[in-house]
């Protein structure tokens, strides 16, 4: 298995980057909101990978961060959703919007991703809505990067390291997994604590941690 690629872009595609790891070069299948966020053809770059295996194709599909890889391992569990469809709801909602759309079961949102119909949209938020959670609450762990980058082609590419603190465009999910580790512990279910989470998220995607609960209590307060 194939879990990591590090090395000199030699060309980057819209949906695809070739990789070049010590003379070998490696096609590998990003979402197009990756594929933006990668750095010039020459430079180096790593991303976490997924090797997927059939009988007459071998493909790698790469993502910059494991909480990434998990909720495209998390959509292609769906039924008719393949590989290349999970990258496309991922890069156009990216892992917050994904993470929001499933907890409030927002199946529309899905909707706007390239080969996503109604049908598919609604059965992908009915069968990961009590999923989703168990993702969203790992995301503080999974934001890391891939690790070091190699300075030439020719360098050995060294195993990962431990995991470095999230940078500031995953503090978001760090908030989401503290507040909803909160809410486990006051004994609000997964999926109400999603859905109140989201929703808080929603209104205020910066908000920290604290803002992100006491938002939720106030959402999850019984109605008089």
């Amino acid at each position: 298995m194939i879990g990591r690629i590090a090395g000199i872009i030699l060309h980057r595609g819209h949906d695809q980057v070739l990789i070049d790891v010590r003379g070998v070069g490696y096609i590998v299948h990003v979402s197009e909101r990756t594929s933006a966020s990668l750095p010039p053809v020459g430079q180096a770059t790593a991303l976490y990978t997924e090797l997927l295996v059939r009988e007459d194709l071998l493909q790698l599909f790469g993502f910059p961060t494991l909480l990434e890889k998990e909720w495209h391992r998390l959509l292609t569990s769906v039924q008719g959703v393949g590989a290349r469809v999970a990258l496309a709801i991922l890069g156009t909602l990216g892992t917050d919007g994904l993470s929001r759309a499933l907890a409030l079961g927002d199946w529309s949102a899905l909707r706007k991703a390239p080969g996503v119909g109604p049908k598919l949209a609604q059965r992908v938020t009915m069968e990961l809505k009590d999923k989703a959670p168990a993702v969203m609450a790992m995301g503080g762990n999974l934001t890391v990067d891939p690790g070091p980058l190699p300075s030439n082609a020719d360098e050995v590419i060294e195993p990962a390291p431990a995991p470095k603190p999230a940078r500031a465009a995953s503090s978001a999910a760090q908030a989401t997994s503290d507040a909803l580790s909160a809410l486990g512990n006051l004994g609000y279910a997964p999926s109400e604590a999603a859905r109140a989470v989201a929703e808080a998220a929603s209104a205020d995607p910066e908000a920290p941690t604290a803002s992100l609960i006491r938002a939720a209590l106030r959402l999850l307060a019984p109605k008089e």
